[in-house]
């Protein structure tokens, strides 16, 4: 009886010494599914498209993983037909603003058919051969970002030529914000198209169905949609592009910045054009002596050639090490930037004069109303500011829940 006694007292004092209180025992953590672009799903849409003709609205940022949608979907066996090329072009090799001639891709001898220079919307005669279009352009979600133009040019030429239009959608790296003034349409130009705020808050599908909802398009005619969600994805999620979406946003931290400092377009102030940091430092010789941070435009190839200020040191604002979390907590547009540089330079007159610049866009444009250019100069708060957006922002908010694909989180 002792050595069973023994026993069993080492048993238990042997399973005592293993045993971990269930407080102290690490729990793994949950693995999130991995955002999957539409294009990234190629088995929801690859037996769609056999046996069409297919053509592909694309620029860089079309990919399937690391490569060139065209080119997959060609090794896949996939009839492209033509490609149509956006600013910048197809391959992404022409420069910002500059106008885009058709040619044929060296690298696969398809001809390319821009949108960018001669005409900005597909013809009945390039849509003739073709039984499906396909839209599939990363966007970062501005109204002055010009690819919701040539979004809803395609979706005209599809509806007019009884065309289906296929969007692979992609996350938006600015969809957890919706601000700024929402676009008085007596400054509709090439950089505001349609009656929303500065940053809209949708993905390009997303938009599509508003284009369509709304009667966007030129006689109202709705376009035939065929769309790839994303998967795994919310408004409210942080998205790393994995290229960059347009020679000038070269970088994530220029991309979460861009809704708040595209503003800069129309003003004096050079916003890093001619630099290797576009979108994320902004100043002026005559800044000189108030600010410490300085920088120098040169003329850069594919980037920017004629930049304002080139060749003059520029003294102002450096952003490229700001917390852009910031932004995100808030949700809502940076205005202090534009309220300082406008307070320190010491001729107001010239602050929002545009004649030395070679860059498309007023104040007015941009910002989408008359009113924010004359409230800077009269020194309103912030507050005042915002406060003038409304009720066109909340209704603007409120129209948009009926088009989205993706929750608000």
């Amino acid at each position: 009886m002792k050595w069973i006694i023994t026993g069993l007292l080492f048993s238990i004092g042997f399973c005592l010494a293993g045993y971990k209180p269930v407080s102290q025992t690490p729990v793994p953590d949950v693995v999130k599914p991995a955002i999957r672009t539409g294009a990234d799903q190629t088995e929801k849409y690859l037996p769609y498209l056999k046996g069409k003709r297919v053509a592909v609205l694309a620029n860089p940022t079309t990919i399937i993983g690391s490569k060139h949608l065209v080119d997959s979907l060609l090794k896949r066996g996939v009839n492209i037909v033509k490609v149509f090329g956006p600013e910048h072009g197809f391959r992404g090799n022409a420069s910002n603003g500059a106008k885009v001639s058709d040619e044929t891709d060296p690298e696969t001898g398809i001809p390319i058919i821009s949108l960018y220079g001669k005409k900005r919307k597909p013809s009945n005669a390039d849509l003739a051969d073709v039984d499906l279009m396909i839209y599939d352009v990363q966007d970062v979600g501005c109204r002055f970002y010009t690819n919701i133009n040539t979004l809803r040019d395609i979706m005209e030429a599809c509806a007019d030529n009884d065309k289906e239009l296929m969007i692979l959608d992609r996350p938006n790296p600015n969809g957890y914000l919706i601000d700024g003034p929402v676009l008085d349409m007596r400054l509709k130009s090439g950089i505001g198209q349609f009656p929303i705020p500065i940053a809209h808050g949708l993905t390009v599908a997303e938009f599509a169905r508003m284009v369509n909802g709304e009667g966007w398009t030129y006689n109202k005619k709705k376009c035939r949609l065929k769309i790839i969600p994303v998967a795994n994805y919310n408004h409210g999620m942080e998205y790393v592009l994995p290229v960059k979406p347009s020679p000038n946003l070269n970088t994530q931290q220029s991309i979460l910045l861009y809704p708040s400092v595209c503003l800069f377009e129309g003003t004096i102030m050079n916003h890093g054009r001619g630099t290797q940091y576009p979108f994320t430092v902004f100043g002026s010789p005559l800044l000189k002596g108030k600010y410490s941070f300085s920088f120098t435009p040169v003329s850069i190839p594919g980037m920017s050639e004629t930049p304002l200020h080139m060749n003059q040191v520029c003294y102002g604002l450096d952003l490229r090490n700001y917390d852009v979390s910031k932004l995100r907590n808030e949700r809502r547009i940076n205005l202090d930037w534009m309220i300082e540089l406008y307070n320190a330079y010491p001729d107001k007159e010239r602050f929002f004069d545009r004649s030395q610049s070679n860059q498309m866009g007023s104040i007015d444009g941009l910002a989408g109303v008359y009113d924010f250019k004359k409230q800077i100069m009269a020194g309103r708060s912030v507050k005042e500011i915002r406060d003038s957006w409304e009720p066109g922002l909340s209704q603007y908010k409120k129209m948009r829940k009926q088009y989205l694909l993706y929750a608000d989180r």
